[in-house]
């Protein structure tokens, strides 16, 4: 499930490189803008089998998808695209239950789920979502395994083409009032992989970040900047800007309903700018880089040293772009 996802993808061609028999459900048209056809899903998802439904609709899983047929795990990489109020639950939870409904009714023993790190401390709707599906998971009696990774490349790419233009690298406050183990689409589909095989990731929460040491935001830009061969150049945005607009736009939201998911965007931007992507001690309230794991080989400087010179073909940013 999420076949077509910016992971769900990497996860397909690893499953299917590992000789498992895989068939991806996904939307006729998906991707950005729902760009993505058909028949350029069957290329992206080549060596599975792609049928084609919607995953919101149970029916539609059912006799789309399933197709009466058995099958021994669920591997789902469903997630909001938005993070509005309404996708949210829409994807995050109800999507993902229709998911584990529709394996169990398969047969499927086994759930290996897409999360987030940043539900530890949930503060936004897609949390609550991720949280609510996770309990009902834990609770369905199939073996699982919860996969929270930290931040993803490509969510750290939103500014290397204006870095490389010759514009400041924008932070909030000094830059350094966040951190996080981002991790690569390879690594982590190559961790999820593990999860069908390795009985020491089964009926657990597994938060997971990419190899080395923590990295804030200023030192992302001064990466760029490294990797450009420039001296750095940052403009830095008070975060007290949030608690402006976020007041605002919630009384406004309670008079005009469509605002209400542009204040909750604004709660994700000030959740970001402020959260670390670690592991939470939950009894000293700190983020622990320590603690939070690390997997895989690839680094975030390859990262953007092969963006910079390539482009962001297939990182396309659609609505994880904040500048």
């Amino acid at each position: 499930m999420g076949a077509t996802g910016y992971i769900g993808k990497f996860v397909v061609r690893e499953l299917v490189g590992r000789g498992y028999k895989v068939v991806s459900f996904a939307r006729e048209r998906s991707g950005v803008d729902a760009s993505t056809t058909a028949e350029l899903t069957r290329q992206q998802l080549q060596g599975s089998e792609v049928r084609f439904g919607d995953v919101c609709d149970m029916n539609s899983l059912l006799k789309d998808g399933i197709r009466g047929e058995r099958f021994d795990a669920v591997v789902s990489c469903l997630t909001s695209r938005t993070g509005g109020i309404k996708d949210a639950w829409m994807i995050d939870y109800q999507a993902t239950h229709y998911a584990l409904e529709a394996g169990k009714s398969a047969g499927a023993s086994q759930f290996v789920l897409l999360s987030a790190i940043c539900v530890q401390k949930p503060l936004l709707e897609f949390q609550r979502a991720k949280l609510q599906f996770e309990k009902e998971l834990i609770e369905s009696g199939l073996s699982y395994s919860i996969v929270r990774p930290t931040a993803f490349f490509k969510s750290l790419a939103g500014q290397v083409g204006s870095v490389k233009k010759g514009k400041p690298y924008i932070m909030f406050g000094n830059g350094e009032l966040t951190s996080c183990k981002p991790i690569s689409e390879a690594d982590l589909a190559r961790f999820m992989a593990d999860c069908l095989e390795d009985p020491s990731k089964r009926n657990k929460i597994l938060p997971i970040g990419g190899p080395g040491k923590a990295i804030s935001a200023k030192e992302q830009g001064e990466l760029l900047f490294e990797l450009l061969g420039r001296e750095p150049k940052f403009k830095k945005v008070p975060i007290l800007m949030f608690d402006v607009i976020i007041p605002v736009l919630t009384v406004f939201s309670k008079l005009f309903p469509v605002l209400k998911d542009k204040a909750e965007f604004a709660r994700i931007g000030r959740y970001y700018t402020s959260e670390s992507m670690l592991v939470l001690n939950t009894a000293t309230g700190q983020y622990d880089a320590d603690a939070t794991p690390s997997y895989g080989k690839d680094t975030l400087r390859d990262f953007y040293a092969r963006v910079l010179k390539g482009g962001l073909a297939g990182q396309e940013l659609g609505a994880h772009s904040m500048f």
